[in-house]
């Protein structure tokens, strides 16, 4: 869940918190992401609306039940229980991380490469709504007027997917905590009980895991995430600009900075590779070398982090309670067990 870096082809790459987060220093806030002031509800004639982070509102006579849309969040949504009917994304669902475990049979894979969208498929699913992501365009969170959502070649591509079903955008920007609290409000209006059951426990978990990883970074190692190919080089990311990455952030974990003035990647040449140290590598799960390949590369060779085995996958998991409290204990024991290697 990432823009993709400049250069690369389209095809290869890539409420409310409560306490305990808010001690650990996570900033919540619907205005930070953009969101409307209140919560969504049905209208006074009895249909269905819900607006969204561009601020367009869908207005529907019934609340909808067939959901289609991009894969990060049909993925969050099936993790509060509503499995979607169609999904499209940089990847085929059975290839990403954030369906493992999930039975596809049901669910249209109309998409598996980004911006390719099979029309006809997506339509057959009959969808009342079609969600995706929403990138800014700068580190100061802008979106542009005209900037289409994520998953999408263009605008054109988008107003043909919209007259299938409309669009909800929900803008990733700020901190994944923000996002993660849109993706509640949206499910909330989708009719899950957000305040109870499943949900709940998620949101405990998501909590616990949270301390977690704040008791885990306190070790001070350093990381980097990158993505790396042969043929497109050795991409870094700047956890500010990337919501997953700032939340972890947030919660202590102390990410390189890759220097750069472009936007949410500084990519380097294979032979600056090592002017970039770290205690920790994280490696894109999406189109990137693997460890083995990392470590045969001789100027990555050169990394402490390599040299000390201490690469570790950086997965690209939906703005979710479940979801997000896996890969933060994940990540926090992969980081209790680092070593400070570039003392």
């Amino acid at each position: 869940m990432h823009p993709l870096p400049e250069g690369v082809p389209l095809h290869r790459t890539s409420r409310r918190l409560l306490g305990g987060l808010l001690v650990l220093g996570v900033t919540v806030g619907l205005a930070a992401c953009g969101g409307p002031d209140a919560a969504d509800e049905p209208s006074a004639e009895g249909g269905w609306e819900f607006t969204d982070d561009l601020g367009r509102t869908v207005e529907l006579d019934e609340a909808p039940e067939r959901i289609a849309g991009l894969n990060d969040l049909t993925a969050s949504l099936w993790n509060y229980g509503i499995e979607p009917v169609a999904t499209f994304g940089q990847t085929s669902a059975e290839d990403d991380v954030a369906f493992e475990g999930r039975d596809l049979d049901d669910v249209a894979i109309v998409g598996s490469a980004y911006g390719e969208i099979d029309l006809e498929a997506l339509a057959a699913a009959d969808p009342d709504v079609i969600v995706t992501t929403i990138y800014p365009t700068d580190s100061t969170g802008e979106i542009p007027e005209g900037t289409p959502g994520y998953g999408f070649n263009d605008l054109a591509q988008q107003e043909q997917v919209a007259e299938i079903a409309p669009i909800i955008h929900i803008a990733y920007r700020g901190s994944a905590a923000d996002v993660i609290e849109r993706v509640v409000d949206l499910a909330d209006a989708l009719g899950v009980d957000t305040e109870g059951g499943e949900v709940a426990e998620a949101r405990a978990d998501f909590e616990a895991a949270a301390e977690q990883l704040s008791q885990a970074a306190s070790n001070g190692v350093s990381v980097l995430p990158v993505f790396a190919t042969q043929a497109d080089g050795w991409w870094m990311a700047k956890a500010q600009d990337d919501p997953q990455l700032a939340m972890y952030a947030d919660l202590g974990v102390d990410f390189v900075d890759p220097g750069g003035d472009g936007y949410f990647w500084n990519s380097v040449g294979w032979e600056e590779v090592p002017n970039h140290p770290s205690d920790v590598l994280l490696y894109s799960l999406r189109f990137s070398m693997t460890p083995e390949e990392i470590a045969a590369q001789p100027t990555a060779a050169l990394l402490p982090a390599v040299q000390a085995g201490q690469l570790h996958p950086w997965k690209y998991i939906g703005p979710d309670y479940v979801a997000q409290a896996a890969y933060m204990a994940e990540l926090a024991g992969h980081l209790e067990q680092a070593e400070d290697v570039t003392a």
